[in-house]
């Protein structure tokens, strides 16, 4: 059965191809970019696909005005997909910037999700939340902890979330990418050298760029992306299936290994 999906931060990575996807096989799409370049971009990228499914909106979070406007649109399924990261040890971070992670990836989804399922509550319309948290939701890995304490708190509300508004008909689950090569990860890890300081800071850069390219320069850091699209063109409109979604299922096994272990880690 065909749907109708709003997808934010469609302006690039996942976003864009699972909307682009999810458009090619018919379902109707709303996908929503932050910015006006973007929106321009995938426009014109639609044009030339000729994808008369797919429909190209500005939708910046942080926008009450956009916000608002998005409230008007009619959709069956809420892919909330906007998000950032930030890179750096935890204990020198700014707070500035943590903050702001927080602000993208959990209150402003937040936001927009209470006030989409009111409106389905209201309509009495059967309708599903799909949030798109991380394989860094379920574990903490070193250098990348402000963005996965985010995921963390998706997980968090998700979970809630599914059990309270069953209900109401409206379905929850999230889905969890592992460390695909889209550019993110590697976005989120330089954004550490813009604020540390070698002056200043006890974390110094050659060592944490060591531990970057320990995390994301190994094959299992550098996935295909097109394995995440697919199994994300394959979830988001489905009406039944897993809450959680941790592709590639390989980190499913490592996850659940470390999630055990951590019951009887010491320190020493």
């Amino acid at each position: 059965m065909l749907k109708t999906i709003l997808i934010t931060g469609a302006g690039s990575g996942f976003g864009e191809s699972v909307a682009l996807d999810l458009g090619k096989i018919g379902h109707n799409v709303i996908a929503a970019a932050q910015n006006w370049p973007q929106v321009t971009q995938l426009r014109e990228k639609v044009a030339r696909l000729g994808l008369n499914t797919v429909r190209v909106e500005k939708l910046d979070l942080l926008d009450v005005y956009d916000v608002a406007h998005a409230l008007r649109w009619d959709f069956d399924i809420l892919l909330n997909n906007a998000g950032i990261g930030e890179g750096g040890p935890i204990a020198e971070i700014p707070l500035a910037l943590v903050r702001h992670n927080f602000e993208l990836n959990v209150f402003a989804p937040l936001q927009l999700t209470q006030q989409v399922v009111k409106q389905w509550i209201h309509a009495g319309k059967r309708a599903k939340v799909v949030f798109v948290s991380s394989v860094a939701g379920l574990f903490s890995p070193p250098g990348f902890s402000a963005y996965s304490a985010t995921k963390h708190a998706i997980e968090a509300m998700a979970e809630a979330m599914r059990q309270e508004m069953q209900p109401f008909g409206i379905q929850v689950q999230t889905i969890n990418p592992g460390a695909f090569l889209t550019g993110f990860n590697e976005a989120m890890a330089e954004n550490a050298f813009r604020w540390l300081d070698d002056n200043v800071n006890f974390t110094k850069s050659d060592a944490l760029r060591e531990m970057y390219k320990g995390l994301l320069g190994k094959p299992e850091g550098r996935l295909d992306p097109s394995e995440m699209i697919a199994r994300m063109v394959e979830i988001v409109p489905a009406d039944g299936g897993k809450f959680r979604n941790v592709v590639p299922p390989f980190m499913e096994e490592y996850l659940k290994d470390h999630q055990a272990k951590m019951w009887d880690l010491r320190i020493e």
